[in-house]
């Protein structure tokens, strides 16, 4: 321990017997015990989460940066490369391109498809004019 031998650990117990006295002397030796198996979880768990810290660390090292490219990126590049091949036109989310219903397709006019977006010549609605009660 700390450099006692049994001679000095009686003689401590002893002056302990005599100091504190026989009938709290059990229950002095009963808190010290679980307070020193406290002690000793405290420092277990300590010491773990330093070595899982650790090991965190070091395997952080080992994991390459990733790479300039957004997985959306290459997701869209994929489809572009497919369409392409193919021959078929796709929306960002994969699905084939479809003009909507009655909107000329943009090869035909020459222009993007711009619906649902408005223009300078439209006028936006005027507001509700009723009297409020």
């Amino acid at each position: 321990m700390f450099g006692l031998g049994m001679p000095e650990i009686l003689l401590i117990l002893a002056i302990a017997l005599i100091v504190i006295g026989p009938k709290k002397l059990p229950e002095l030796a009963k808190t010290l015990g679980r307070a020193m198996g406290e002690f000793k979880r405290s420092a277990q768990d300590f010491k773990r989460s330093i070595d899982i810290e650790t090991t965190v660390r070091d395997s952080a090292k080992d994991i390459t940066p990733p790479s300039t490219k957004d997985l959306k990126d290459i997701v869209r590049d994929v489809n572009k490369e497919a369409a392409q091949e193919s021959g078929t036109a796709t929306e960002d989310n994969g699905a084939p391109y479809r003009p909507a219903e009655g909107a000329p397709d943009a090869a035909d006019t020459g222009k993007a498809d711009t619906a649902g977006t408005p223009s300078d010549t439209e006028t936006p609605p005027a507001p509700d004019a009723s009297p409020k009660k």
